[in-house]
C-alpha cells in the first residue's frame, strides 16, 4: 500500500480520505458480521438453537459526523 503524506493534503482531501476509510470500514464490518452469523447458524445444529439478536448495536456516529449530515426538514405548522 502506498504511503500518503497527510501533511500535504488539503482539508477537503483529508475529509474525503476519512469518508472513504469510514465507508470501507463499514463494508468490512458488515461482511465479517455476515460471516459470523452464517457460522452461528451452522454451529446451531450441534447444540441448542442460537437466539439471533434483533436490533444488534450499530457503529456509533461521531458528533462531528452528525453535524455534517443533512437533517430532515421539519414541516412548519400553518
Amino acid at each position: 500500500m502506498a504511503k500518503i503524506d497527510l501533511d500535504s493534503l488539503s482539508i477537503e482531501e483529508l475529509a474525503a480520505l476519512r469518508d472513504h476509510a469510514t465507508d470501507k470500514l463499514f463494508e468490512k464490518v458488515a461482511a465479517r458480521r455476515a460471516e459470523l452469523e452464517a457460522e452461528l447458524e451452522r454451529l446451531a445444529q450441534y447444540g441448542k438453537p442460537v437466539k439471533k439478536i434483533e436490533g444488534a448495536p450499530v457503529a456509533k456516529v461521531k458528533k462531528s459526523e452528525e453535524a455534517r449530515e443533512p437533517k430532515e426538514p421539519v414541516a412548519k405548522a400553518a
